[in-house]
């Protein structure tokens, strides 16, 4: 049994630590390099953000420890401050604060990481809780689909204008100081933005993890995927339908498609980036699902998220879907990939939580939020709720806003 586990079998749960926000970054000379931020919520659970990297979920207990290692604690005094606070042990205390902060170092110094992962020290079922702040944006820098300037046909709305650079940092800025750990540049097609890479510098400098979801055409151009890695991004995302070119390309509409995903594929893999791929699983490419996640295996990417129009499809052709979601998990597993259901976005009419989540995909949701190219915010794409306006509305009208708050409700 855990520290957490007796804390909470002898005892009523300890007032929680007050919300806050601490930053820690080893001096230059140190053997070591690497930066933490901590956000305590109000229940006292916490998010730990390593490198800029990697969101680590904490408990309570957990979050205590992490407060106390950014504070420069040694074992000793943790243990002191923890076995007082909760009245274990101080030898119990010491090896769970030392346990801790071993896991930290080992994943500020491990490359390719999973964004957003979880300590085995009483893990916080996630998305179960109200937060201060939402666990990930998702901004939709364009609704642009290609250069003509064609946009995204199942885009809320047209978009005639879109946020410049500046007007960005602002909202990035915004984002962080309300305790926004993670983004995600999406769109349209982000790739399309000339200042993409000027941005995820600005989310790196704040100190954020940073995601791109994309087509994967882009990411043939190796100088500019590589002017991304080198601002900071942490992971890539990658939209496919099939394995086989012919049926890619007749899904997506575009001569030629699969050809450049493939590549791009190649190349997120070989630059030692964590690689999701996300496959839209529909009726026509059901059949091949476990042959694509094979393919994908082969390529070499990280984890596999899973959608399908299951809420528009018929009770055949969703009793089809259903099948070939599983088969495909299972091809997943069966190959050492992760199977993902919480980086693939959008949360619209092909909801990923619904696969395999025992949560209302609107408990998911009220955790996230969505921005589009002018600065609307909406809990999710597909969600015609305006939460307000990121440039022109405060931050707490938005987040507190009581349609996104019925997200989610029980009872």
């Amino acid at each position: 049994m855990s520290m957490a586990e007796k804390v909470k079998s002898w005892f009523a749960p300890h007032k929680p630590l007050p919300p806050e926000m601490l930053h820690y970054q080893t001096p230059p000379d140190a053997p070591q390099q690497y930066r933490i931020h901590l956000r305590i919520e109000d229940d006292g659970r916490g998010l730990l953000i390593v490198n800029a990297s990697t969101v680590l979920h904490l408990n309570q207990v957990a979050a205590e420890y992490a407060r106390l290692m950014i504070q420069g604690a040694s074992k000793d005094q943790a243990a002191h401050s923890v076995a007082r606070r909760y009245h274990v042990s101080r030898d119990l205390a010491g090896e769970d604060y030392a346990r801790l902060r071993e896991h930290v170092l080992t994943l500020a110094t491990t490359p390719d990481l999973c964004p957003v992962t979880y300590l085995d020290m009483e893990r916080a079922t996630p998305f179960s809780a109200a937060t201060s702040a939402p666990y990930r944006a998702d901004l939709a820098l364009t609704y642009r689909i290609d250069p003509s300037g064609a946009q995204d046909p199942n885009a809320r709305r047209r978009v005639d204008r879109e946020l410049d650079t500046t007007e960005w940092k602002q909202i990035l800025q915004t984002l962080w100081d309300a305790g926004v750990p993670h983004v995600c540049f999406t769109g349209g097609e982000p790739l399309l933005r000339p200042d993409l890479v000027e941005l995820v510098l600005q989310a790196e400098k704040q100190g954020m993890v940073s995601g791109l979801l994309t087509n994967g055409h882009g990411l043939q151009d190796w100088n500019l995927f590589d002017q991304l890695l080198l601002a900071g991004l942490d992971h890539v995302q990658v939209t496919l339908t099939s394995h086989q070119p012919e049926q890619h390309d007749a899904l997506v509409g575009q001569e030629g498609a699969w050809r450049m995903i493939d590549a791009g594929l190649h190349n997120a893999v070989e630059a030692d980036i964590y690689v999701v791929a996300h496959l839209l699983v529909r009726p026509e490419n059901a059949a091949d699902v476990v042959e694509t996640v094979s393919y994908l295996a082969q390529v070499g990417v990280h984890a596999l998220a899973l959608s399908s129009p299951l809420r528009s499809a018929s009770e055949t052709e969703r009793s089809l879907l259903e099948q070939a979601l599983e088969d495909a998990q299972n091809a997943a597993y069966a190959r050492g990939l992760t199977v993902v259901m919480d980086l693939a976005a959008p949360y619209s009419h092909f909801n990923p939580v619904e696969v395999e989540s025992e949560l209302d995909p609107e408990q998911v949701i009220r955790q996230h939020l969505y921005v589009e190219p002018d600065g609307d915010a909406l809990p999710a794409q597909g969600y015609n709720v305006v939460l307000g306006n990121l440039l022109r509305d405060p931050w707490e009208s938005i987040w507190h806003h009581p349609e996104r708050e019925k997200l989610g409700e029980t009872g």
